[in-house]
């Protein structure tokens, strides 16, 4: 049966992240992370603090930079809760129960809460360096060897930026095809496929959720590119303007440093922009957000799979658990 593409009755600001036999759903005031374990299905359940009325986390242009810090932040401790029903699949229960020396040195100095804090906060900063460092950095190192050969600065930010395309599109292939990958990849499609149901207003049942579509305009996948596309314009227009006032140095390595560190300057605009763009080919269905959606929602067929009806019902439990009492509390 054909999947149903657009039956959407409206847009949920409901989110979620696939996990290791799991799925995370962020509902406008509460959090659930729902896995499938050995032993049953075991559902985490908690509550979102409400956003000031007048936080800079609802200022346009700015609030993208915090909720995608809070999002990576809730990603990492959803996907540490996952992975402690999958600490050990080798049999050797007793050594995997062992903590690490960081882990034991954390407990020591810190409560088990405080612990775990520090323990996210640090894969968030780690998983992020990661990103920036194979996206902006390197892409930009190879900018500087390039500009040995090509003087232009747009053209030479241009080329730049395919690189940085290149090499995003190149690392979402090989982690798709890795085995463990290709499971995560199916709970992200059940994830997609629930929200559309939901969105459809139809019953939450594994069969309504089956026929729907495993893409979705407000995926992270999609997210991501636009990051990527975003900051070539952005880095390209910036160099050209601030090309009078840039200085030069003798040194060729010091000139890549110092453009490196003008893009990681950059890098709070880039991902302010993106979300608001997001925002906006999500909030409405027509030919020119359809247009401009397109190429992410080209890359979820390599971020998603079809999911089976157990991975679906994981997903309808953990949506079932955020949708709020008030209806319509949570449109987008």
């Amino acid at each position: 049966m054909a999947k149903k593409e657009n039956n959407e009755k409206f847009k949920t600001m409901i989110g979620g992240q696939a996990l290791i036999e799991g799925i995370m759903m962020l509902g406008p005031d509460k959090c659930a992370t729902v896995v499938r374990a050995k032993d049953g299905i075991h559902t985490k359940l908690e509550p979102r603090k409400p956003v000031k009325k007048h936080s800079p986390k609802k200022i346009p242009f700015v609030r993208g930079v915090f909720n995608f810090c809070a999002s990576m932040k809730t990603g990492v401790s959803a996907l540490m809760y996952s992975a402690d029903f999958y600490a050990d699949d080798t049999g050797e229960e007793a050594e995997a129960a062992k903590p690490s020396k960081l882990d034991a040195w954390l407990e020591k100095k810190l409560s088990n809460e405080k612990a775990q804090s520090v323990l996210i906060t640090l894969a968030v900063v780690i998983g992020i360096a990661f990103s920036v460092g194979l996206f902006i950095v390197l892409p930009s190192l190879i900018g500087s060897v390039i500009s040995h050969w090509i003087t232009n600065e747009l053209v030479r930010n241009l080329l730049e930026g395919l690189v940085r395309i290149a090499i995003f599109l190149g690392y979402m292939f090989l982690i798709s095809r890795m085995k463990d990958m290709k499971r995560v990849f199916a709970y992200h499609g059940a994830e997609h496929k629930t929200i559309r149901c939901y969105e459809a207003k139809l019953p939450l049942t594994v069969e309504n959720v089956r026929e729907q579509t495993r893409l979705h305009p407000r995926c992270g996948t999609s997210f991501l590119f636009v990051v990527i596309i975003i900051s070539i314009l952005v880095f390209s227009v910036a160099s050209v303007l601030l090309r009078p006032i840039t200085p030069e140095f003798s040194s060729g390595v010091v000139n890549a440093l110092f453009r490196v560190l003008l893009k990681l300057l950059l890098l709070p605009i880039v991902v302010g922009i993106s979300y608001e763009f997001n925002r906006l080919v999500g909030r409405y269905d027509n030919w020119l957000t359809r247009a401009l959606s397109a190429p992410g929602m080209w890359l979820q067929y390599l971020t998603t799979n079809e999911p089976d009806d157990s991975m679906i019902e994981v997903g309808i439990e953990a949506l079932s658990q955020v949708i709020p009492e008030q209806e319509g509390a949570d449109k987008w």
